[in-house]
């Protein structure tokens, strides 16, 4: 009874910002727990290694092109995900992007790329496939957030705004779709190494102050997010949403070590 609560045998999850990152993380962590994959990225070529590796494991998987930024081709990659599998059960909007700067140098430019990208674009992405989702009464919708959600840091303006929106957003969908037999949830990790910062990681300094923040005392791995994903994607969690889960190594709850004093002798 309890791992079938974790079981997505016979499940369609379609996943964007496949081609690189944590996307293809949670692809991995859906396709063990056994559900069908669609991959999406904007472009399509992209996907053709991954979607072979997915395929290598028993899986059905299709791969589509999807330009988040792009209302015409969010509408089409809907067409084309109930065309090939009939039933998404499962959306997880992982597709985004990030521009480190300070607040005075941000362009409009920038601000534009990052809330087109991370905000605007799960939301009408999560519109698109929810349809589909209500007409059967069952979906489970996975936004991406960060620790940024609930967190603020110098240089990450925008993408602290996007994601604090993704959180409230995440809270908006589920009260509109609970009833139609969607729920909506925020997965949101804490820091972890991407291609997309990994320049930070270069600089051990930067890694010894994070640690120092982190209680676990380490940043995140890749396959930390497996079961708070599947968590989110199952049926274990059918009685959860609007909420953000934070998979961050306890960092959002603030302490360093150097303020933790040591238990006096009397």
């Amino acid at each position: 009874m309890t791992s079938s609560l974790f079981d997505l045998s016979g499940q369609v999850a379609l996943i964007t910002g496949t081609s690189r990152g944590l996307g293809q993380y949670f692809a991995r962590a859906l396709a063990n727990a056994g559900a069908d994959l669609i991959l999406t990225s904007r472009k399509r070529e992209a996907l053709a290694d991954f979607e072979a590796e997915i395929h290598s494991m028993g899986r059905r998987v299709v791969s589509l092109e999807l330009d988040v930024r792009d209302e015409a081709s969010i509408r089409r990659m809907a067409i084309e995900a109930e065309a090939a599998f009939g039933q998404v059960h499962i959306l997880v909007n992982n597709a985004g992007c990030n521009v480190r700067k300070p607040a005075l140098e941000v362009t409009w430019d920038d601000w534009n790329l990052i809330l087109d990208t991370n905000l605007r674009g799960s939301f009408f992405v999560a519109q698109a496939i929810a349809r589909g989702m209500i007409a059967h009464g069952y979906g489970r919708i996975i936004n991406i957030g960060s620790v940024t959600s609930v967190f603020g840091y110098a240089g990450l303006g925008p993408y602290g705004a996007s994601r604090g929106g993704i959180r409230q957003l995440t809270m908006s969908l589920a009260a509109d779709w609970g009833a139609q037999g969607v729920t909506v949830n925020c997965l949101a990790p804490g820091w972890f190494k991407t291609k997309q910062n990994q320049v930070l990681y270069e600089d051990q300094n930067w890694v010894d102050y994070l640690v120092e923040r982190i209680p676990v005392n380490r940043p995140g791995l890749p396959n930390d997010m497996d079961g708070a994903v599947v968590f989110l994607a199952s049926e274990a969690s059918r009685y959860i949403t609007g909420q953000t889960l934070l998979v961050d190594g306890g960092i959002s709850v603030g302490p360093t070590r150097a303020m933790v004093s040591k238990k006096s002798d009397d």
